[in-house]
This record gives C-alpha cells, structure tokens and sequence, in this order.
C-alpha cells in the first residue's frame, strides 16, 4: 500500500498542494515550523480521522482562509492511493460554515468520490506514526493509551471499531440514566436495559484488546531482546482490563497480577458469553456506587497497558534509553502485525525520531524504513542520514507551505533539485 499523490486545501500552513509520492522512501527536510510535521498529520488524519496533535479538528483549518468575515471556509485532504488488488480516492473535506444560529463545522468522507460514514474510512489507508511524543505513552495518561490501541485496531479491524462506538454512545446514555436515578429514585429498569447493551458491547472490546495486546506483546518483546538490547534485557508488555473494581496506581506493581491473570483468560477465551457473564457480575456488584456518583466505574473505558523492563515498572524505574527501546520494539511489533492482519506493508511516517536514537537503533529503525513499501521521514538535518541512504530516497524541501523535490539520483552522490511541486 502506498500514496501516489497527495492534495491539501486550506490545510494548516498550505493554502494549496498538490504532491506526488514515490513507493519508496521520502525524506522531508528544512527548518522547523515551516510544514514538514503539517505534512505528516495530513496522511494520519486521512487513514485515522484524528489528528496526532489538534486538540480540536478546527485547529488544522489554514489560518490565513479561516477569516470570520468568510461565510464558508473548507479545508480538503485527498489522496490516491495503490494497494496490491486496486486504486482508490479517500478525501476528508472538513467545512465550517456561517449560519444564522452561529458557525457549523462538520466532517464529510468519501472514497471514490462517494460520500461515506467517517468510520467507513478507515481500513482504506493505514499508516504507523513514530514521534517524539510517543516517549508520553509510558510516563503519560490511560487515556492517552486506551487512544494508541483504539486507533491501532481500528485501522484493521473495522468489527472492533464499530462496536467501540457503540459502547462509547452506550456508556454516554447509562451514565446520564445512573444520574437521573440518583436525583429523582426512579429509572433503574432503563438503567438496566442500557447495562445489557454495554455488557454485550464491552465484552466484544475486552476480547479483541486482549488477543491483540497479547500478540504485540510476544513480537515486541523479541525485537526489544534480540536486536536492541543484545539478549541483555527483557520487557514485558501487559494488558490490565478494568474487570475489576480496584484500580491500580502508576508504579503500584503490587497488585498487578490479577489484572494480567484477567487479560491471559480474556485472550484465550473462545465464549464471549462467559466473559459477559463476569462482566455483568461485576457490574451488578458495584451498582450502588455507580448510581451514587452517576458513572460507570467498570469496563474496558477504564482499561490501561503498561510496560515492565527486567521485571520492574518502565514507568517508574526505566531509563530513557530502555524507554526509547521499548516504544521502539512496540511501533515495530505493530508494523509487523499490520503486515500479517492485512498482507501489505503500512505507511510508515516518522518525524524527527532518528535524531533521538543512537547508532543502533537508528540503523535497526532505518532497516524498517528501507524495507516498506512507502515510507516518509521528517528531519531538520539531512547529513544525519548516510550518502547511501540519501542516494536511495527522494528528498523533499519543505519551506514556508512550499516543497521542492529532489529524485533521487545513483550516479551521483548530491541530490541535484528537480521543479517545486505544485503549492499555492
């Protein structure tokens, strides 16, 4: 799988492009804040609907077109892609638009110039996205890693996606009923109906994040040990479903082992229905505090994962060196496994990531990189990369929302610039 052209209207700092990829690697250069990173997001957003570093979708509207006196203001992402069996067009077009009640904005997708449901985009387009900010899954929030697995599995399994929604709008709805039932006494009967619906629901997500996590875990853990820490150090990857009422503070390891005996039963267990039925158990025993403070205190909403390092809490005990190996091991586990669910190399997009690595993991990394169908890197320095490396790749000058392209050129080892792609 790979982009052959790419087009972006009103998106963060270009008013317009229009760029054509190559199936090989492409390193995007130039200094900072001049639209290296924009470029990256665009492809994300296109295979995910999220952007890695909006907290909003209004955020990546091109400033300059975002004018309040504007009536319309529409930002596209368009991308042609070839896969092994066809040819397709995804397009996100999002539109903010003046109305009498107030400004709208709303999300249209479409594949093949077809409109489509958002989540019937993904699965068309998947990418592995290395940054900085990964570091921020270990030290960071459950949240922030509830997202990296959602967004993950969404882009090959499209049953998980759809039920993650579901649940989500069930949570929302028997949240605001265990509400109603504190304050008023009644509604416990519509209480008990939604909590069907999210048993069934929930079920289904505690399974597949645990078969998934569970194959992660075994192909991250065998790179971490064989090529990056030379047999020398092991890591463990775990799954800690909230099947349970008792949670689990950050670098408390004390009480660990229930939560990882849960995930090795919910990967291996092969009747939804048995897990339901714990599920529904479960919550049945907290119901009383759930209507007192009017949520669920219960599900797969309240997941997390967590790394150890030669037994002990990355978190809490890692270095930074064993932290970058880790979140290495992990984005190649899930190339790999993107590999093998799909048949077909993902689109790897790294930005500014080989800066931070040593000698062997970048040249661990940069193998990754030169054996994908498509890969596109980011650097404010290009001679931190070798002559060869260079020689094989397709450089790109990024400056201000504009590019240049060089091709690549064997016979002679400084890439000579060809035209500028077309960028308004």
């Amino acid at each position: 799988m790979y982009i052959t052209h790419l087009s972006l209207t009103n998106f963060r700092n270009y008013g317009r492009l229009e760029l054509k990829l190559p199936q090989s690697v492409t390193l995007l250069h130039g200094a900072n804040a001049q639209g290296k990173t924009n470029l990256l997001e665009s492809i994300y957003y296109l295979a995910t609907t999220r952007s890695p570093a909006a907290d909003n979708d209004q955020q990546i509207i091109n400033w300059d077109a975002n004018q309040p006196d504007e009536p319309i203001v529409v930002t596209r992402l368009v991308a042609q892609i070839q896969t092994a069996n066809n040819k397709k067009q995804i397009e996100l077009r999002l539109i903010k638009e003046a109305k009498p009640t107030g400004m709208s904005f709303r999300r249209e997708a479409l594949i093949d110039r077809r409109k489509v449901r958002l989540m019937d985009l993904l699965g068309n387009l998947r990418v592995v996205l290395f940054v900085p900010q990964d570091m921020a899954l270990i030290n960071g929030s459950p949240s922030a890693r509830r997202r990296y697995i959602d967004i993950t599995l969404c882009q090959t399994d499209s049953v998980y996606c759809r039920t993650l929604s579901s649940y989500n709008k069930t949570l929302e709805q028997r949240n605001a009923a265990l509400r109603r039932a504190a304050e008023t006494g009644r509604g416990h009967d519509v209480v008990s109906i939604l909590t069907d619906n999210l048993v069934e629901l929930g079920s289904e997500i505690f399974k597949r994040r645990a078969q998934f996590i569970a194959s992660l875990a075994l192909e991250a853990q065998k790179i971490h040990y064989e090529s990056l820490t030379g047999r020398h150090e092991t890591i463990r990857l775990g799954y800690l479903p909230r099947l349970q009422y008792q949670g689990l503070a950050r670098g408390d390891d004390r009480q660990v082992d229930p939560f990882i005996e849960t995930a090795d039963w919910l990967a291996s267990e092969t009747d939804v229905v048995n897990i339901s039925q714990r599920f529904a158990e479960t919550l049945k025993s907290v119901y009383d505090k759930d209507v007192a403070s009017g949520v669920t205190s219960i599900g797969p909403h309240r997941d997390d994962w967590r790394f150890w390092v030669n037994g002990r809490s990355l978190a809490s005990y890692g270095s930074r060196g064993q932290q970058r190996s880790a979140m290495l091991a992990l984005k190649m586990a899930e190339i790999k496994r993107m590999r093998q669910e799909t048949g077909e190399h993902p689109i790897l997009l790294l930005d500014e990531v080989v800066a931070e690595l040593d000698g062997q993991r970048r040249a661990l990394l940069l193998d990754y990189v030169q054996n994908s169908t498509q890969a596109i890197l980011t650097a404010t320095d290009p001679t931190m990369f070798t002559n060869r490396f260079l020689q094989s790749s397709s450089t790109i000058l990024v400056q201000n929302g504009r590019v240049t392209i060089n091709q690549p050129s064997p016979e002679n080892e400084s890439n000579q610039p060809s035209s500028p792609a077309s960028s308004e």
